[in-house]
């Protein structure tokens, strides 16, 4: 694939059950390997602590630009499907998991942001701004996307970081896990 395909999305992916960096290698190869998918950019991970539910173990995070044919509610489908496909079992809100996908934002292929409020999805999500453990990795490869009228540095700038350490630097590292 060498073209533009027209979608834009940045992804938040994020786990802290059993080997969270090869689950978001996995999740990130199976994007990649599709027709209508393929990954732009993906941050370094980070290891972050847990956020909403606070009695649990650390997280690592990544964040991944793809470039996609998928409109937003298929694309969500899909990331679920690769949960599923990883085994993530869902128990509580904001509680343990091998793999979380989340859809950030998304822009089409005139760069114009995509809004949507469905009940399976709403872009751009809705607690960006609140959450360091995204927008930190996100600010490694999208500084200058706008998400809620200012720019993800900005965003970042603005939010409490304590605690968050790079796990991992190179951003090739979803290649490297088996």
């Amino acid at each position: 694939m060498s073209a533009k395909l027209p979608f834009s999305a940045w992804l938040g992916l994020g786990g802290n059950l059993d080997d969270p960096m090869a689950s978001m290698a996995r999740a990130l190869r199976s994007l990649d390997a599709r027709g209508d998918t393929r990954v732009i950019s993906v941050s370094p991970v980070y290891r972050t602590p847990p956020w909403g539910k606070t009695d649990q173990a650390w997280f690592r995070n990544a964040c991944a630009e793809i470039q996609t044919t998928l409109e937003p509610l298929a694309l969500i489908e899909t990331c679920l499907e690769i949960e599923r496909t990883l085994k993530r079992v869902r128990l509580e809100r904001w509680g343990p998991r091998i793999i979380d996908i989340d859809i950030l934002a998304m822009q089409d292929e005139a760069g114009r942001a995509v809004v949507i409020d469905e009940t399976s999805l709403i872009l751009p999500h809705p607690r960006i701004q609140e959450r360091a453990f995204v927008l930190v990795p996100l600010n490694d490869i999208a500084p200058d996307l706008h998400i809620a009228g200012k720019s993800v540095a900005e965003w970042t700038t603005d939010c409490e970081q304590s605690g968050i350490e790079k796990a991992r630097t190179n951003a090739g590292w979803w290649l490297e896990q088996l």
